[in-house]
């Protein structure tokens, strides 16, 4: 018998990563709809299921801006641009053709997509091995014995996968340590800012030799002054740093394996037709 795989696709990373890599080709619905991203977000969905051969697919997506975060800090992802207006129209015409390929879309008001991607990994990874696509690192604290993180590279079919003997070869830490991580230094695209003045480099070198934030503060005065004084300086933001980049994995979502199976309807051959990705149909036979 062979082991259920599911893939969790991160759905904003994937579309957006493919409409900047599409922005210049012009593709578009007899209406003038434009569905470069569209064609693109398919490609690499196609290219991961032919990579990693899932048994079950599921897509998680943000559901708007406001989420338990900004009510915490209210310049969470305030750096973020307005999103491109031709991708405006694609982000619930990607939902549609998720929906025609069989494939559950997953969201909920109030959480981050990487909220539900965890809540829905760690209640799956008991039947199946949890394959998260995504471009987002903070995704690295989930990972653990049954659930790698597929971090997508430059270019197609380019990735790199995280299992816990990986992920502290390259990064030199445990899971639970990304958050660590993430309270020292802060996080420049979600807009929080750590401790002033420390950076990788150092925040690496403190959890190594202390294991977590905790373990640090418990030891501030076998700290350098500089240092001691940095963290001293900025208590509240370094554990409202590390609230926020700690995933949610108790959010109210529920996704059963059964949903997920990947098999698609014979009647996905008509949305693909209408969105003129009808090129994919030759891939899926």
């Amino acid at each position: 018998m062979n082991e259920n795989k599911i893939l969790i696709v991160d759905g904003m990373a994937l579309l957006f990563r493919a409409f900047f890599a599409q922005q210049y080709s012009v593709r578009r619905m007899a209406d003038g709809t434009p569905t470069n991203a569209i064609y693109g977000f398919m490609q690499y969905l196609f290219d991961a299921v032919e990579q990693f051969q899932p048994t079950h697919v599921a897509c998680c997506w943000d559901m708007g801006s406001k989420t338990f975060r900004t009510e915490m800090y209210s310049n969470y992802k305030a750096n973020r641009p307005e999103a491109p207006e031709d991708l405006i129209p694609q982000f619930s015409l990607v939902k549609d053709i998720v929906a025609a390929l069989g494939i559950p879309n997953i969201g909920i008001e109030g959480y981050e997509a990487d909220d539900c991607i965890g809540t829905v990994s760690k209640q799956l990874s008991e039947m199946a091995h949890v394959y998260i696509l995504t471009g987002d690192q903070d995704m690295l604290q989930l990972v653990d014995e049954r659930i790698h993180v597929v971090i997508m590279k430059k270019g197609r079919g380019n990735y790199a996968v995280y299992d816990l003997g990986f992920l502290k070869e390259d990064k030199g830490i445990h899971p639970f340590q990304v958050v660590e991580m993430k309270g020292l230094t802060g996080d420049t695209s979600d807009n929080y800012p750590g401790v002033k003045g420390i950076g990788e480099k150092t925040a690496l070198k403190l959890l190594q030799e202390f294991e977590s934030i905790d373990g640090i503060l418990g030891n501030l005065d076998s700290l350098s002054k500089s240092v001691k004084a940095k963290i001293e300086a900025d208590l509240d933001m370094l554990h409202l740093s590390r609230t926020l980049a700690r995933i949610n994995i108790e959010v109210p979502v529920a996704c059963s394996l059964e949903e997920c199976i990947w098999s698609i309807p014979a009647e996905a051959e008509v949305v693909f037709e209408k969105y003129r990705l009808s090129s994919f149909l030759k891939i899926i036979g």
